[in-house]
């Protein structure tokens, strides 16, 4: 199967409006974008939406988001094989930082400084590198939520690349629950976890609802981490109420700017508090509890 891979260049401080507002407007679609240095001296950026039925009404998409952000840019196109997307976007990638965590690939092993907590997170089918401001929004929370909170047990809800379960286990030294419904996500997570040395603390799992086995063997949760959609987490409201130990405390992200108060209604509606909400790059992560 061959993909459309929709592109254009810009600089860097364009390049990441571009990138956010194309985030925005094919969230529902889950489009692959891709960000990639091309020019290190003019500091220029291409991003590149890839795409694998309607060519066409994605290019006018594309061309209405640049029209909204003020700006005249020529879109390329061209036909791609189906790729491994993930890794193209990391391609070129720097060392990540967060709170306290570095999150890099192989070929950064030595960038980490004194003091910080290391997570290295190879190219694969699944979300969440530390580059996306969902992710780093998280990692920031969490070390604040567990040097507050002490968690003994938590929960890594649609853990896709297991970044955050890593910092959890990394951090905490604590059992660690990190489920997805996508198998393939599930296998990227188990050799992310091997990986980084935490698989004593961190148990993968493949997992469509709360109605599966596990949760109720593990649970109940001092810490459940939650970085999906804005949809999906308030659908899971009362799921997540009734798997979080008394006191506990729930990290959500995926959550842009404009939806932070309606996902902070479904789980006020369900008994918790607000703690903090931080704002990164478009995107809310939320920190509440019972």
């Amino acid at each position: 199967m061959s993909q459309t891979r929709l592109h254009l260049t810009a600089g860097r401080a364009d390049a990441t409006r571009i990138f956010d507002a194309l985030e925005a407007e094919f969230e529902e679609d889950g489009f692959p974008i891709a960000v990639l240095e091309v020019d290190e001296e003019r500091d220029i950026q291409e991003v590149s939406l890839y795409v694998e039925d309607d060519a066409d009404d994605a290019e006018r998409r594309m061309r209405d988001v640049l029209t909204a952000l003020s700006l005249d840019k020529a879109i390329g196109r061209e036909n791609v094989p189906e790729i491994d997307w993930v890794a193209k976007s990391l391609e070129g990638l720097k060392p990540v930082r967060a709170g306290g965590f570095i999150v890099h690939g192989s070929h950064d092993r030595d960038e980490a400084r004194d003091g910080e907590i290391a997570i290295e997170i190879e190219a694969g089918l699944a979300f969440g590198t530390g580059h996306h401001g969902t992710t780093s929004g998280c990692l920031e929370m969490l070390e604040e939520v567990i040097r507050e909170k002490n968690p003994r047990n938590a929960l890594d809800l649609g853990t896709g690349s297991a970044v955050l379960a890593i910092a959890v286990a990394k951090l905490a030294h604590i059992p660690v629950l990190a489920t997805d419904i996508d198998p393939v996500a599930t296998q990227v997570a188990a050799d992310n976890v091997h990986l980084n040395g935490v698989s004593e603390h961190i148990e993968t799992e493949t997992a469509t609802g709360f109605d599966h086995p596990v949760f109720a063997a593990r649970g109940p949760f001092d810490l459940i981490i939650a970085n999906i959609l804005a949809g999906p987490l308030m659908e899971l409201a009362p799921d997540v109420a009734h798997n979080l130990a008394p006191g506990g405390s729930i990290v959500l992200s995926g959550i842009l700017d404009r939806q932070a108060d309606a996902v902070l209604a479904a789980y006020v509606a369900q008994g918790f508090a607000h703690v903090r909400t931080i704002h990164l790059e478009g995107w809310a992560t939320l920190h509440l509890k019972r």
